[in-house]
């Protein structure tokens, strides 16, 4: 993860600023790139996306969304998985999914990478705690464990495999063990 000096700039201005490639976060007045996503990570992050799709879609009762730019509080984040409630997801006239979206996700899921700093992950999730988010999660996929932030409550740690992680009180029909999360790794 490259933090660039950010010249005392506000969100407006960075928004302003060219795209990256992996993109960049403003968060408390620092820009942050993203690391490039390995295999595992890319893996994890396109199964645990459309398995939280598959089982919230058709209820509507949210939506996942990978790498989705979130602006708030004088915040851009882009977490890997964002989660966001249906009521909340803003539409435009058309009834598309509009593309902008001005708060914290309900739920954030970061897939820590090899080479990037925790510490920063979790500001990122203790960020969006404070900012209306219910729920954060760490996934560790070399120590093949969880870290849950829920909103208002200890975090805790999850690694035995027949653990069902927990879940924001909107997806409780989700279930899903580290074993099988963890089991996507395989081919």
């Amino acid at each position: 993860m490259v933090s660039l000096p950010a010249k005392s700039l506000t969100l407006e201005e960075f928004l302003q600023q060219p795209e990256t490639e992996p993109p960049s976060e403003f968060m408390e007045g620092e820009i942050t790139q993203k690391p490039i996503p390995q295999a595992k990570h890319s893996r994890l992050q396109l199964k645990l996306g459309s398995f939280i799709n598959e089982l919230l879609e058709p209820p509507q009762l949210g939506m996942a969304f990978p790498e989705l730019r979130c602006t708030f509080a004088g915040y851009a984040i882009v977490p890997d998985i964002s989660v966001i409630v249906w009521e909340r997801i803003p539409v435009d006239e058309d009834g598309t999914i509009q593309n902008l979206i001005p708060f914290c996700p309900d739920w954030v899921i970061e897939i820590l990478s090899p080479d990037q700093n925790q510490v920063k992950l979790v500001k990122k999730i203790l960020i969006g705690l404070a900012h209306g988010c219910q729920m954060g999660w760490i996934v560790a996929p070399e120590e093949r464990v969880v870290f849950v932030y829920p909103a208002g409550q200890q975090p805790t740690v999850h690694e035995d495999p027949q653990e069902v992680i927990p879940v924001p009180a909107f997806a409780q029909g989700i279930q899903l063990s580290i074993e099988t999360l963890f089991g996507w790794l395989r081919v």
